[in-house]
């Protein structure tokens, strides 16, 4: 007999993991505060494949890990709620709409999350720097956000093709 929330806290607790390390590896960009990684991309794979909850859990949690470790204290709580809201509104525009069209929801939830990223990303800096070092930061946010658009509906995709993935989520 399967537990399938044991699976779920499992598969949660690997995603964190996932999320935490593809933020770490990151490219700090000239002129700004920020860097760009893979991080977002694992967002949405965890949102699309565990949902909703669970992937605005392993989302925020896996990338305010990366903050804590990166040295990077200061954006932890912040991160763990934009993160937390982009897994959220992914995973839930994926299960509202996936039955319409195949790729369309997947497309629309990333780029919902790729917003409310830039621009929780942006509102937090305002706070922390003032509008002109939050606006210097607008362009990498959007990098990231874009790479993060493509790449987590593609790796969602082309996972969906293992038969084990399918089955599972």
């Amino acid at each position: 007999m399967r537990n399938d929330k044991i699976q779920k806290l499992v598969w949660a607790g690997l995603f964190i993991a996932l999320t935490a390390v593809a933020t770490m590896i990151r490219l700090p960009v000239p002129l700004s505060n920020g860097y760009v990684n893979a991080g977002d991309a694992v967002v949405i794979v965890s949102a699309f494949l565990l949902g909703p909850g669970w992937g605005a859990i392993a989302a925020g949690l896996g990338a305010a890990l990366a903050d804590i470790f990166s040295g990077f204290v200061i954006y932890a709580p912040a991160t763990l709620i934009i993160k937390a809201l982009m897994g959220l509104a992914a995973g839930a525009i994926l299960r509202k709409f996936k039955d319409k069209t195949p790729v369309m929801p997947a497309v629309f939830g990333s780029i919902t999350a790729a917003v409310i990223m830039v621009l929780g990303y942006f509102a937090y800096e305002i706070m922390l720097y003032g509008f002109g070092g939050a606006a210097a930061d607008l362009i990498p946010n959007c990098i990231q956000g874009a790479f993060g658009v493509i790449a987590g509906t593609v790796l969602f995709y082309a996972l969906l093709r293992i038969p084990y993935v399918k089955k599972t989520f």
